[in-house]
């Protein structure tokens, strides 16, 4: 008989920590798994999941504007916001049913309580505690709310995505991913809104081309989107609004005011100085390639790490780490040419290198692009001013595909199929030798041949 209560104790219920003791029981491990907040984490709760309902739900003033372009005679119609968010909420009641079952069905006890490590091999949960022969850590990531008077007076993307009414005015503080998707939300159910970038342009971290034309693209949508700018004091103003002081000194009054300027690992009141490890600068937890941290018993997977955050990425390691400890099988997690999506309106696909990273890994003159930009198809009969734009980044001496990305309707799910590819070695000339479907936005990706004559930036 073991000495210890459990084989694996994992803490956190998200994504990685629900795949690893999944995984881990089927191996005949005891698990004991423990969450405070529901079961699902960010992406069912907070994130991924409610966020792309609600895409869905506000896009649909678009397709019906669309509609009358082609023929058909609607009535006016006005969005619910209330009935809506409903349809949501019954949505993750219904996913966190889901995930409870498959937890009981796979035999994982569910501890309800945040964890803290006691030592390297003892995880408290309120007044218990448990020994374990091997702990995981997935306790992801939460929103930053910036260190400037008034901040209380903000939301953050934890409470944009419950809101039970729907501000007229929003200002969004912070141009990344999460901003841009909920502009886009909050936009198209009929807010006006006004996005503050700090930098130069929005999604910083992506392919520059792709982040200035999806600029424009919000732009033409009517918001406001502003470069440089930055909120140092919000206060609240009259009638519940909210008064934002700028950088440079300009008030702007609003109804609401939602900071998307980062999130941070969840590594706070874990116990870990305990166990012996140590945090980064960002607070993060090292780990090895094996996803091991500085206690050989304890290992850590998924936004808590601040590498690749991203669901899929999460599930992936958490799945690695109780196949090498309860299934005697090593699966290498790659970093490299991970697909990912920006549910923006409209939506980006992307994976690989940026045009910009390509450059600097391999020389100025050691790449080459392929783009087109164009207005699609759907869009010549309803006028709409937006355009796709789709890139194919090829380093020059292999003809090795380096990077796909896109920014148009159906980019998420069209880049899912190229990271197929990438993730097979595709080539240029193996794009060029695929027979396209027509008519289709996809079938651009191996159609372009003539290679753009300057750099984008």
């Amino acid at each position: 008989m073991s000495s210890y209560d459990v084989d694996l104790f994992v803490i956190g219920a998200g994504s990685g920590g629900v795949a690893a003791s999944r995984r881990a029981a089927a191996g005949g491990a005891r698990v004991a798994l423990c969450e405070a907040v529901g079961v699902g984490g960010t992406c069912v709760l907070r994130g991924c999941v409610p966020k792309k309902l609600l895409v869905y739900g506000t896009q649909v003033r678009d397709e019906l504007s669309d509609a009358r372009e082609y023929g058909w005679d609607i009535p006016s119609a006005e969005l619910s916001w209330p009935r809506l968010m409903a349809k949501k909420e019954q949505e993750l009641r219904r996913l966190n049913g889901v995930y409870l079952q498959l937890l009981e069905k796979s035999g994982v006890r569910l501890v309800v309580g945040r964890g803290r490590l006691l030592d390297a091999h003892r995880v408290a949960v309120g007044e218990e505690q448990f020994s374990a022969r091997h702990v995981l850590i997935a306790t992801g990531g939460a929103p930053i709310r910036p260190d400037i008077p008034g901040a209380a007076l903000g939301l953050t993307s934890d409470e944009a995505l419950s809101l039970p009414t729907r501000p007229k005015r929003l200002l969004i503080v912070g141009a990344g991913y999460i901003g841009v998707e909920l502009a886009g939300v909050f936009s198209g159910a009929g807010a006006e809104v006004t996005l503050l970038a700090r930098g130069g342009e929005v999604l910083p971290w992506f392919d520059k081309e792709l982040s200035r034309s999806l600029g424009e693209e919000l732009r033409t949508r009517g918001m406001d989107v502003r470069f440089h700018s930055q909120v140092v004091a919000l206060e609240a103003g009259p009638g519940g609004t909210r008064v934002a002081t700028l950088a440079g000194g300009e008030r702007l009054e609003t109804d609401a005011v939602l900071f998307a300027v980062g999130r941070r690992p969840n590594t706070d009141g874990l116990g870990l100085e305990a166990a012996g490890i140590t945090v980064d600068q960002a607070g993060a937890i090292p780990v090895d390639e094996r996803f091991c941290t500085a206690a050989p018993s304890i290992y850590a997977v998924g936004d808590v790490t601040n590498r690749v955050n991203l669901t899929p990425v999460a599930i992936a390691e958490g799945r690695a780490v109780a196949e090498a400890l309860f299934h005697q099988q090593t699966r290498r997690v790659a970093h490299e040419n991970v697909p990912t999506a920006v549910f923006s309106q409209p939506p980006i696909g992307t994976v690989g290198l940026t045009e910009e990273a390509a450059r600097a890994r391999h020389g100025e003159e050691g790449v080459v692009v392929y783009s087109a930009q164009f207005r699609p198809m759907r869009h010549t009969i309803t006028g709409r001013a937006t355009r796709v734009l789709m890139k194919v980044v090829v380093e020059k001496a292999s003809q090795r595909v380096l990077g796909m990305h896109m920014i148009g309707a159906d980019s998420p799910e069209i880049i899912q199929s190229l990271a197929v590819a990438m993730t097979c070695g595709v080539t240029k000339p193996q794009l060029d030798a695929t027979l396209a479907v027509h008519p289709t936005l996809a079938e651009e990706f191996v159609l372009m041949r003539e290679p753009r004559k300057h750099s984008a930036s």
